[in-house]
């Protein structure tokens, strides 16, 4: 019985070495995995700022575009106007 119990005992032992070296390897894992997670989280921020950025910079210079188009029209709108108005200056 003595002699079963020592085996059992060894054989626990051994299961227990395994287990723990498992254990170490996840748990570096974790540590390795946990910092390539904050890196990307970091990475992911900046990337969204620029884009951001980029964002409001279309935006803006939409609206730029815009503004100028409305102003082009209405110098030519002038222009038209002007033309009419000098033809009939010129024709008696």
């Amino acid at each position: 019985g003595l002699s079963e119990l020592r085996a059992r005992r060894d054989e626990l032992s051994g299961r227990i070495r395994s287990e723990e070296a498992e254990r170490g390897r996840l748990q570096a894992r974790i540590a390795t995995l946990s910092r390539r997670l904050s890196e990307t989280s970091e990475s992911l921020a900046g990337l969204r700022s620029a884009r951001a950025h980029i964002d409001r910079t279309i935006s803006e210079i939409d609206t730029a575009s815009g503004k100028i188009l409305d102003n082009s029209q209405t110098l030519l709108d002038v222009l038209k106007e002007q033309m009419r108005d000098l033809g009939k200056v010129i024709e008696p």
